[in-house]
């Protein structure tokens, strides 16, 4: 299924669930993320019968961080609570190659000035059901389960010599986990942790992260955190161990 039918897909369950219960018995709102991770990545393609290279994209294909965008809106009534999210990674380096790679079956030789894409468009689709509320217990408390699915379109591109390689891999990926939040000064002063992840047959994903966020006005809070996400993708022709870990500051507007 194509990126785009998936985002509308996901755009029409966190409709749905709005629409489900009347006008003004739910919270809702948008959020919006800089994430400033490090970033490393191990990444291989076969084709036809070819055996690739195992290539680091840092420091053999010259890639480098860059500041990642995260937009998200939710709503919530009670209990429930439904978010959805975009991200897009985006990483583009040049440089000569010091060795041979191939990659995708094409081979790629010493002394080569190869230019590199790498993609990463990840939409989340996250349900959280708080099973445990403390508001007594310093300015509240609470534990939620979660349930989300990520769904992830990658791309690696080399281009270099008069040769280009490239390869894809949409994957759609459920995860389970936990969220925590801790009021520390009611209603001005908030804290909040979150851990999901799976791992099946030698891939897995997990993403955590923890921050606070401060409300100096109604309806507005600054957030500021740090995040980590582990993504390791093992397919017949495709090979992905990628991490991201950086802190990140952010908007949240909710009515």
């Amino acid at each position: 299924m194509k990126r785009s039918h998936w985002i509308a897909l996901f755009g029409a369950a966190a409709l749905l669930f709005c629409s489900a219960v009347p006008v003004g018995a739910f919270e809702i709102g948008a959020r919006g993320l800089y994430w400033f991770p490090a970033f490393k990545a191990d990444m291989k393609a076969d084709d036809a019968g070819v055996v690739g290279d195992t290539i680091n994209a840092k420091d053999t294909l010259g890639l480098g961080t860059k500041a990642l965008p995260t937009v998200e809106v939710f709503g919530g009534l009670g209990k429930h609570r439904v978010t959805l999210g975009y991200t897009p990674i985006n990483y583009s380096g040049s440089t000569t190659l010091s060795s041979a790679v191939n990659f995708g079956g094409k081979t790629f030789a010493a002394g080569t000035n190869v230019d590199t894409d790498l993609k990463l468009q990840m939409v989340d689709l996250e349900y959280q059901y708080t099973f445990l509320d403390m508001e007594n217990l310093l300015a509240g408390f609470s534990l939620g389960a979660i349930g989300q699915i990520k769904y992830i379109d990658g791309e690696a591109k080399l281009n270099g010599g008069g040769t280009t390689a490239d390869q894809t891999a949409r994957v759609p990926l459920p995860m389970l986990g936990m969220g925590a939040h801790i009021g520390l000064l009611a209603g001005i002063l908030e804290a909040r942790a979150k851990v999901t992840g799976i791992g099946y047959s030698g891939n897995y994903i997990y993403e955590a992260l923890a921050d606070i966020s401060y409300t100096p006005f109604p309806f507005l809070d600054i957030n500021a955190g740090y995040k980590h996400i582990g993504l390791k993708i093992d397919k017949s022709d495709f090979y992905l161990n990628t991490q991201f870990t950086g802190p990140y500051v952010g908007l949240t507007v909710s009515f």
